[in-house]
Parts: structure tokens; C-alpha cells; sequence
């Protein structure tokens, strides 16, 4: 299992972003759980970020958006940078 860790940034968008989208706030706790139990799970959509965001990973929430993070397998860490639309986290 691996340790979910979010930074202060991270929190501070997310409540305004679950605020803003309340209907995506289970989809949001899932999302965390499979990444806790499998981050590699098919269903989250995993991916590699290229140029300035090479060091991060990305998870589909839904089409339209997507959770930023930071996974450090040796560490069995995952840590959650952003969220929000394709382009204001890209």
C-alpha cells in the first residue's frame, strides 16, 4: 500500500476545486483509494508528464480533469501536487 501525502498547495486547490465541483468529490476519494491500493491500476490512467513537468505523474479524474503528482516508488510514496482542468495543471 502506498502512503498518500499532500502538500500544503495541493490541499488549499483541492477544497476549492471540490467546493467548486461537488459532484466529482467521490469520484476525488476513489481516485486517492486506487492510487493508495494500486497506482498503477489501469482505471487512473498513470502517465509520465513531459518538459518542465518531466518529474511528475499524472491521474485521469475524469476526462476533463486531472490530479498532478509526485510517485516515488521506492519510498511506496505518492505525493499529490495539483488538480484541476488539463490546461491549468499542464
Amino acid at each position: 500500500m502506498f502512503e498518500i501525502m499532500r502538500e500544503d498547495k495541493f490541499i488549499k486547490t483541492a477544497k476549492k476545486f471540490l467546493k467548486k465541483h461537488p459532484d466529482l468529490v467521490d469520484k476525488f476519494k476513489q481516485t486517492v483509494l486506487k492510487l493508495e491500493n494500486d497506482p498503477l491500476e489501469p482505471s487512473l490512467k498513470l502517465h509520465k508528464l513531459q518538459g518542465n513537468l518531466e518529474k511528475f505523474h499524472a491521474v485521469r479524474l475524469t476526462y476533463e480533469y486531472r490530479i498532478v503528482l509526485v510517485l516515488q516508488i521506492i519510498d511506496e510514496q505518492i505525493i499529490l501536487i495539483d488538480i484541476g482542468t488539463h490546461d491549468d495543471v499542464y
